[in-house]
């Protein structure tokens, strides 16, 4: 079943962020684009490439106005730990989020409840708290921060632009496409 244009569920967790824990609610998410970046566990392997790659590219998806949010059912005493022991996980200012209870997991569909785990699922919210973007992938495959931050900035692109469409690979500045009857079997 789709989640496009599903609302993201209400819910207070804990998370740990600038060397901090804090509560982060739904209302913290609305009127700004976020992205919900859910993986299995800390202390694991494919997971810090990807929130290194995140970490890598944080200031490019702040400056879109977006907030990015990993989420794992560990909980956030787990995410300082991980934060003090690893070098690739130091580099991470964006909020952790901790799921314990699997109200995200479950909210986004993406807990393995035979694990206790999240699979590696990402979505985009729009700044009405709907989900307009996600993919989830294998446990065993890492995800791109480059290809999150180009289709973030397409989606932003069109929620500002709705006579307008992004074509494949489109990138910031590029041109766009306005669907017409003219364009029907021409590209």
């Amino acid at each position: 079943m789709s989640q496009i244009g599903k609302q993201v569920v209400d819910f207070e967790v804990q998370a740990f962020a600038n060397n901090a824990f804090k509560t982060v609610k739904k209302e913290d998410v609305l009127g700004k684009w976020s992205i919900f970046f859910f993986y299995p566990a800390d202390f694991t392997f494919v997971c810090p490439t990807e929130l290194e790659d995140l970490a890598n590219k944080y200031e490019e998806f702040k400056a879109t106005g977006a907030e990015i949010y990993s989420v794992s059912t560990d909980t956030h005493f787990v995410h300082k730990a991980w934060h003090d022991t690893s070098d690739t996980i130091k580099k991470i200012n964006y909020p952790m989020l901790a799921d314990p209870t699997g109200v995200l997991a479950r909210g986004f569909d993406v807990m393995i409840e035979e694990a206790g785990l999240a699979e590696r699922g990402t979505f985009i919210v729009n700044p009405q708290g709907e989900i307009v973007a996600y993919e989830v992938v294998a446990g065993n495959v890492g995800r791109n921060a480059d290809e999150l931050l180009r289709r973030l900035k397409a989606l932003q692109f069109v929620a500002e632009h709705p006579s307008e469409v992004c074509p494949a690979k489109w990138q910031e500045g590029q041109k766009t496409l306005e669907p017409s009857i003219d364009l029907v079997g021409v590209i």
